[in-house]
């Protein structure tokens, strides 16, 4: 419990520090966070680290979070045509090593890239949201998603009694989920009093909601890949966390949520 406490002290102070800095400092520890996962994910999957397959993947990635606004200039591809040229990518490593690496593994990468990749490219989106309020916004996803994850785990334990998902997550309940909304809901809710010419109640409400939701869901879908493979965490860069997926789970799956489903008031 030590190990765990001073591990979650120093890297939410460093996570924190650099999100408060913005700009430069918090877009390459966004890129090192989304390596660092990818190399968890090709390590789980069972495929090299650094085989050929596993590069291709990681300059992925590194398409996915390239920062041009950082760097003033236009992304040449849009979001689509740059997806399709992955995924041609990882279809022609078929052909080339002459089905050494089938296609269940390029399949793989091929997500994991996408799944990794947007979901990270997304929080440096928030953090320069163009309407220079980025810190705002990030900090209410961000807090969204924490304290769903504190109010499921307390509110599980005090008043936990109905599984929500035992096949894959047997220590979750329905009451610890319900639990965890309505906590992100209020949360969000204090950002919209604190700055309501920013967020109005009723869409700081939608965020929660969302927030909470789909985080979950983003949490039992990493406990699902990782029942799997018959493991407990995805890495040990952080001891008594586990890896980067462990504690990003959800926020790579919320950040792209609210976006794409254009939830942000900047919109």
């Amino acid at each position: 419990m030590k190990q765990r406490l001073i591990t979650g002290v120093a890297a939410g102070a460093l996570f924190l520090g650099l999100c408060l800095l913005g700009g430069w400092w918090f877009h390459l520890l966004l890129i090192a966070m989304a390596l660092i996962g990818y190399y968890e994910f090709v390590k789980m999957i069972g495929c090299s680290p650094a085989g050929r397959s596993a590069v291709a993947g990681y300059a992925a990635v590194l398409g996915f979070m390239m920062p041009w606004d950082l760097i003033g200039f236009s992304a040449p591809l849009s979001w689509m045509q740059g997806v399709w040229l992955l995924m041609l990518l990882f279809l022609v490593i078929t052909v080339f090593t002459k089905n050494k690496v089938d296609i269940r593994i390029t399949a793989l990468l091929f997500i994991g890239a996408l799944y990794i990749g947007t979901g990270f490219s997304y929080m440096a989106v928030s953090r320069s949201a163009p309407d220079g309020n980025g810190l705002f916004w990030t900090l209410l996803l961000l807090c969204c998603i924490w304290s769903s994850d504190a109010g499921a785990y307390f509110v599980g334990r005090a008043m936990g009694r109905t599984k929500l998902w035992p096949a894959i997550s047997p220590n979750k309940t329905v009451e610890g989920a319900v639990g965890g909304i309505v906590i992100a809901m209020a949360v969000a809710l204090i950002f919209a009093l604190i700055s309501p010419d920013l967020l109005s109640l009723g869409r700081a409400l939608v965020i929660g909601l969302a927030s909470a939701v789909v985080g979950q869901l983003g949490d039992l879908v990493q406990s699902a890949y990782k029942r799997a493979y018959g493991i407990k965490d995805s890495g040990t860069l952080l001891p008594g966390h586990g890896g980067i997926l462990d504690r990003c789970d959800s926020w790579i799956i919320v950040f792209p949520f609210v976006h794409i489903m254009m939830l942000m008031p900047y919109h």
